[in-house]
């Protein structure tokens, strides 16, 4: 299969650049595949579309601050971009700078006049091995002059409400660079509502890499490498979604990430407790194990996770979809609306 089936033109105007004003007020495009049908409806129309019994997977992953900006001792600008803490010193990060910088040059490391040295200790692939010395762990740096990881779509620069904005009302465990956009969607009154009428809820962790913003450079999409992410499925969410099919319920991933985590932890054929990492790529021609529902965000053209949904509901009925939605001026993206596909 040809990576440029999954080509798309959309109009720069409908990608989102900030949110929604309510998280729940955002639209929502339902394609039920037994009918083959397309409603448009507003999110908080979900609870309309779950029922008692139902079993919603979250990926509970925290954003962390991990863009920094700074210099080269030589007076170089240098952004970096932090993809995963190795250590409290060392984290593996993304570094864009006018001229690549050596190992065991210097980078400072500064905001709002506070200032930190880093070390390159080398490299790992694309990504450079930096190294915070004795005196400051790299979390307390993101977290004092970290910016918001926004997307390179986003034009702007990130802002106060892009820290809780850019995150999900239920995110708990730091250490993603993007976010699981399609629980950006849920808010604490929805949430309620949805726990009142029944549906259940799980958590998986996968700490998203910028790695999901790469386009997939390959001709034919088998030729693609993915890049590695860390997630955790534990016992009790596998028991949840074992009670959940014995008791005839579905099982309903929020967002690609978790579609990632349940179907690398049935890899052997049946759900089990995983904590490691993996480069599952799923695109279509895969056979689904764990899910019987998804909700998600609109994707990038040629992107593995276009290619996800289309291995979950058909390419070209999603590229139908995607032709309605963008005809009906919905929003894309990260910030934008979403996708219930049952």
């Amino acid at each position: 299969m040809k990576t440029c089936e999954f080509q798309y033109s959309l109009p720069e105007q409908l990608i989102a650049q900030k949110p929604c004003d309510v998280r729940s007020h955002s639209r929502l495009l339902h394609y039920c595949r037994a009918r083959q049908s397309i409603d448009h409806l507003q999110f908080n129309n979900i609870i309309d579309l779950l029922d008692k019994g139902d079993l919603l997977v979250f990926n509970n992953t925290r954003v962390i601050p991990a863009r920094i900006y700074g210099h080269k001792e030589t007076g170089g600008r240098v952004e970096v971009l932090v993809e995963r803490l190795t250590g409290t010193k060392d984290c593996l990060a993304h570094i864009r700078a006018s001229k690549t910088p050596k190992t065991g040059s210097k980078i400072i490391l500064s905001d709002n006049n506070q200032s930190y040295e880093v070390t390159v200790d080398g490299r790992d692939g694309d990504l450079f091995i930096l190294n915070s010395g004795h005196h400051h762990p790299m979390a307390e740096i993101m977290e004092n002059i970290g910016h918001m990881p926004l997307p390179p779509y986003i034009e702007r620069c990130d802002t106060a409400e892009d820290f809780s904005r850019y995150q999900t009302v239920y995110a708990d465990k730091p250490g993603a660079v993007a976010a699981p956009t399609a629980g950006l969607h849920f808010d604490e009154s929805l949430l309620e509502k949805l726990e009142s009428k029944g549906v259940e809820t799980a958590h998986v962790t996968l700490h998203v890499g910028a790695g999901t913003f790469q386009p997939v450079r390959s001709e034919n999409i088998e030729d693609h490498k993915m890049h590695f992410e860390y997630l955790e499925v534990d016992q009790r969410t596998v028991d949840k979604c074992l009670q959940t099919r014995d008791q005839g319920g579905r099982i309903i991933a929020v967002g690609t990430t978790t579609v990632r985590s349940l179907e690398t932890a049935s890899k052997e054929g049946q759900l089990k407790a995983y904590a490691g990492e993996t480069d599952i790529f799923i695109y279509p021609g895969y056979s689904f194990k764990s899910i019987d529902a998804l909700i998600t965000n609109f994707h990038l053209p040629e992107s593995t996770l276009l290619m996800l949904i289309s291995a979950f509901a058909g390419k070209d009925e999603m590229m139908a979809c995607y032709a309605e939605a963008i005809a009906r001026e919905y929003r894309f993206f990260s910030y934008g609306d979403a996708m219930f596909i049952s």
